[in-house]
């Protein structure tokens, strides 16, 4: 598979529209693929940060809906 340039908007709907719960959940899943963690879609590059990316492009990689705390 070619690497490619995934538009933002299409990555956010994975971590519920945050940009911020986006960045968090590609950096662990990166570091999940960097400690050896099995791809679950074609390696498109050497870089764990693509390749997570790219799971989460694919819908194989999702936030964890959290409720609302009260204080």
């Amino acid at each position: 598979m070619k690497q490619q340039n995934i538009p933002l908007e299409e990555l956010l709907p994975a971590s519920g529209g945050s940009r911020f719960k986006l960045t968090l959940l590609a950096s662990k899943r990166a570091l999940e693929l960097a400690d050896g963690a099995k791809l679950m879609v074609e390696r498109i590059s050497e870089k764990p940060l693509d390749n997570a990316i790219q799971e989460i492009f694919a819908g194989k990689v999702r936030a964890k809906k959290t409720k609302d705390l009260k204080a």
